[in-house]
């Protein structure tokens, strides 16, 4: 049997907004490869660049291991991972270089970003590129490199470089009985060093999970190069056991569940509500839904009985020209009627925004902005578009793309593309709409600390008292925006 060497390419200290915030989770995806692996009989490691400082890091883990393979497996299920920023890829690069120097037999890679620049990746030095979902692919190639029965053009799903000349096999279909995969590698991650930051800063510990892979809706700027427009679920039971496990051996009384889509299967939040409640386990979870979908039957009773604590739905826009521009298939009503039957259920509503798409004009970014301070969500997280190669929206503008194709970091935020304005004025936009929004949420909570004093909580009042620094700020970047409109 052989040894891998797992790790990923994502560096929270290389991107200082998502450092700032100091909620890190373990790289979820990496963990489930490394545990079909184990199960194989190899030896698996895993360098877990998520609290590194550098990818220089591995090179004792290389010389103390000596790895047969290097695999830079990335969480796939973390958005993050999904936006391909040059600072993680420039990371990689150089732990490929690093491995290369160590002797290692090959280096195996599989990523969104390497599934999106394959050749990139071939160039600087990868052996084999694993494009999508990449656990049987991945135990196919260490069979077959074991056994010296290897030929890659006969194996689904991945680039490489023969006689300097690179190529690509067909696709392999998706896995569907994801009860069948072993449960995540647990055992590999530093869980002390996560709760330490977890506990320090949020006074909770949280990690993460997947209950799905794949969503099968179609918004056209939403790449999904691992796992596609499929939809398959793991069982409740199998996920209320993962959760037993991790709230009892670590401590962790918070999940992220990090489904592109949670509970899409009819009766599936249903069932895992009923054996949360059976095992009398109780945690606090947050999810990504869609309006339309948290509007069927009894769907936010079921999420609030089992815990749901906060639900981010892809808001986008508040203008109905831009949603189906989008091909976001969800009515600006949905987003009205599922915040307010959450609000009632005492969930927290977030909201992600998105501004720059084609053809949006400035009463459209006023409809999303009138939106926003009439719902007031709990939290909000605003982008502008961002073309992935895969998608519709990518195609469209590809041929008006700049030089600079990728974010450095998440915070980059500049414009891949001619927009209605230019970078500097969604820059601004971005920081004004934050301004505006905290500031009428602080004067939501004066006005609720006035008619209820006794509701008091540290919370309201910093946010409360925070209108002092909200309101000329809001308006100084009110004025400059003016400016760039121009």
């Amino acid at each position: 049997m052989s040894k891998i060497l797992f790790t990923h390419s994502y560096f929270y200290k290389y991107d200082a907004k998502q450092w700032a915030n100091q909620m890190p989770y373990p790289p979820y995806g990496t963990i489930y490869a490394a545990a079909c692996m184990r199960a194989k009989g190899h030896e698996v490691r895993l360098f877990d660049t998520n609290l590194k400082d550098d990818p220089e890091g591995i090179a004792p883990l290389l010389k103390d291991f000596q790895p047969d393979y290097l695999v830079i497996y990335d969480d796939g299920f973390n958005y993050l991972t999904k936006m391909c920023l040059t600072n993680m890829r420039h990371a990689a690069f150089r732990m490929i270089q690093l491995a290369k120097e160590a002797g290692v037999h090959k280096v195996l890679v599989c990523s969104s970003d390497s599934t999106d620049h394959y050749q990139k990746y071939l160039e600087h030095g990868a052996d084999v590129i694993m494009l999508g979902e990449g656990e049987l692919t991945l135990m196919e190639l260490i069979e077959k490199y074991n056994a010296d029965t290897l030929v890659l053009k006969e194996t689904l799903g991945i680039a490489f470089k023969e006689k300097e000349i690179i190529q690509k096999t067909p696709k392999r279909p998706v896995l569907r009985a994801l009860d069948d995969l072993p449960d995540p590698a647990w055992d590999l991650i530093d869980i002390p060093a996560y709760k330490q930051i977890w506990l320090k800063s949020q006074g909770y510990f949280s990690l993460n999970m997947a209950t799905t892979r794949g969503c099968p809706f179609k918004c056209n700027w939403c790449a999904k190069p691992i796992y596609g427009n499929r939809y398959n679920s793991r069982s409740p039971k199998r996920v209320v056991e993962e959760m037993q496990m991790l709230t009892e051996k670590f401590g962790a009384n918070h999940f992220w569940m990090c489904d592109d889509i949670f509970g899409l299967k009819p009766g599936w939040v249903q069932e895992f509500r009923d054996i949360a409640q059976e095992k009398g386990l109780q945690f606090k979870y947050k999810i990504q839904s869609r309006a339309d979908l948290l509007l069927k039957e009894d769907t936010i009773d079921a999420l609030a009985a089992s815990g749901l604590d906060e639900v981010w739905i892809g808001a986008e826009s508040g203008s109905q020209k831009i949603l189906d521009a989008m091909d976001k298939g969800t009515k600006i009503e949905q987003i009205y009627q599922a915040t307010e039957l959450l609000k009632a259920k005492g969930v927290k509503i977030c909201f992600f925004l998105q501004f720059g798409y084609l053809g949006e004009t400035k009463a459209d970014i006023q409809k999303t902005i009138d939106m926003l301070l009439e719902l007031l969500p709990y939290d909000i997280g605003i982008s502008v578009s961002y073309p992935l190669p895969g998608t519709k929206f990518y195609d469209i503008v590809q041929a008006d793309m700049q030089e600079k194709q990728n974010w450095t970091d998440s915070d980059d935020l500049d414009m891949m593309f001619e927009g209605t304005y230019g970078s500097a004025y969604y820059k601004r936009l971005h920081r004004y709409v934050h301004k505006i929004y905290r500031k009428a949420q602080g004067f939501d909570n004066l006005k609720k600390l006035a008619q209820k004093p006794s509701s008091a909580d540290y919370r309201k009042l910093r946010s409360a008292l925070a209108t002092v620094y909200y309101t000329p700020a809001a308006m100084l970047d009110a004025y400059r925006l003016k400016r760039l409109e121009r």
